[in-house]
């Protein structure tokens, strides 16, 4: 089938976070399995053209609300698949990728792109796949604006929703002045939420399956508490929504032929490769070993990921002896704070603000402990992470987390891949730390619990098919 995946940001050329992780892993199983596939995302200034040998292709109009802009496209061809970037430097030429006063026109220019950018390179597709708020509006347009296009005539669209944090909240009147769509769809309720124009509530309305990225978030969703609001519109699409876990991209994690690692290690050396790793972070970081545990955090330093909680719940561990090693950036208050940690243990905690690919390997696999003691966590891939690396998470019971970790009680070593506790507070996160510290030192469920998680499945090939069998519903029904 012919599958259109658009979102925000897709790895390799530009990652924020996980949805880029997801978008590609899925576009390449996809590819894998036969499927045509194309993945359409912003040109942004970041993107090293030289090295992905990107093609300018030509350019279109395209008309948001009053204004008209040229869309630039772009290609590359990465994995067997064609990116086509949609470019236009007073919307993308900037140093980052959100976090913009115009953030909402932004991507009404690239969604609107987006839709005419089939035409353009003549793309028809079965399938398009649309990836948070900064997409979602498409399904509309498409059943709105292109309803009656003999090229979208078969094609059905699907929307996954990655953080239902963001909804692309706007102003009513962006209704018609970026989009040309009626007010109707706002008197209505079609796209309103809570007295706004929501571009995620016009995707959940409009689009033909709903996903998100596990059963347990799915769950979580439809409840007043975890919902972020949305329960209900999506109860309202209840039977038309699934939940399905994210998985690893085991090309780019894989501590078998890790190249960021000082050793490569599989189950019969994890040991020595995990020796090897810490004793190398540790002298990198001009730290000095004492023994004790060590826990890793690879994240956007954000309150969502419980940053807060590591500021205060950490001293409690590394007052008894445990190292600590952070990679991230974000909110400028928790940079500050991971900072005034290390001052007070300088020896114990390695701080790097902002990312590197190659740190992050390095944390993954020097980590006896992995913490995510997020609010909420739709899926997470950090804990999946690694788990493949024998770093066993220590994590909040909360999303995907729960999908992904077996809990240990500490009677069941012989199956359990990580500590989980219930509480976003202070409490909860001692609480595993501690767990973690016990059990550190009860070596033998320690190592066999490293080796669950590292034996644990979490490839792409299974959750791509239960993807495509969403898929296969929606072209059963031409």
């Amino acid at each position: 089938m012919n599958i259109a995946m658009v979102a925000s940001e897709i790895n390799p050329l530009a990652k924020s976070g996980g949805l880029a992780d997801v978008v590609f892993s899925l576009s390449r199983e996809y590819r894998k399995k036969g499927n045509k596939v194309i993945c359409v995302m912003p040109f942004y200034k970041s993107i090293d053209t030289c090295k992905y040998k990107v093609k300018h292709l030509g350019t279109y109009e395209v008309d948001v609300g009053w204004r008209r802009q040229e869309a630039d496209i772009y290609k590359a061809r990465i994995s067997n698949i064609d990116f086509y970037l949609i470019g236009d430097y007073y919307y993308f030429g900037r140093d980052g990728l959100y976090g913009y006063d115009d953030d909402g026109e932004r991507f009404a220019f690239f969604a609107i792109a987006a839709r005419n950018l089939f035409g353009f390179i003549d793309f028809t597709p079965d399938i398009v796949h649309v990836h948070d708020w900064q997409a979602a509006i498409i399904p509309c347009l498409l059943k709105e604006q292109s309803k009656n296009d003999p090229r979208f005539a078969s094609t059905h669209t699907v929307l996954t929703i990655h953080n239902p944090a963001f909804k692309g909240m706007l102003d009513p009147h962006f209704l018609g002045d970026f989009f040309n769509l009626p007010m109707d769809l706002y008197e209505d309720g079609s796209v309103r939420f809570e007295d706004r124009f929501s571009t995620l509530k016009a995707g959940i309305y409009y689009a033909d399956k709903i996903t998100t990225v596990s059963p347990t978030h799915r769950a979580e969703l439809l409840t007043e508490e975890g919902s972020q609001g949305l329960c209900s519109v999506l109860a309202f699409r209840k039977d038309d929504f699934t939940g399905i876990v994210n998985g690893v991209d085991e090309a780019e994690f894989n501590p078998r032929k890790d190249l960021f690692i000082p050793l490569r290690y599989g189950l019969k050396n994890m040991a020595e490769g995990k020796a090897a790793a810490r004793a190398s972070l540790i002298q990198k970081c001009g730290l000095k070993d004492n023994g004790g545990p060590v826990f890793g955090m690879v994240s956007r330093l954000t309150y969502q990921k419980g940053v807060d909680l590591l500021l205060s719940s950490a001293k409690f561990s590394l007052s008894r002896g445990a190292m600590l090693f952070v990679l991230g950036s974000g909110e400028a208050h928790l940079e500050w704070g991971l900072e005034q940690l290390r001052q007070q243990f300088p020896e114990q905690v390695g701080i790097y603000i902002g990312y590197s690919a190659e740190r992050a390997h390095e944390i993954y696999a020097a980590s006896d402990f992995f913490l995510m003691p997020s609010l909420f966590e739709p899926c997470g891939i950090g804990q999946i992470i690694a788990e493949a690396y024998g770093a066993l998470p220590v994590a909040r019971a909360t999303g995907g987390i729960v999908d992904t970790v077996i809990d240990y009680n500490g009677e069941n070593a012989d199956v359990a891949t990580g500590i989980l506790f219930k509480d976003y507070d202070e409490g909860g996160l001692c609480y595993g730390m501690y767990q973690a510290e016990v059990l550190y030192h009860n070596e033998k469920a320690f190592r066999l619990m490293q080796h669950n998680a590292m034996k644990a499945n979490h490839s792409w090939k299974d959750s791509a098919e239960l993807y495509l069998g969403v898929y296969r519903e929606l072209l059963a029904r031409n």
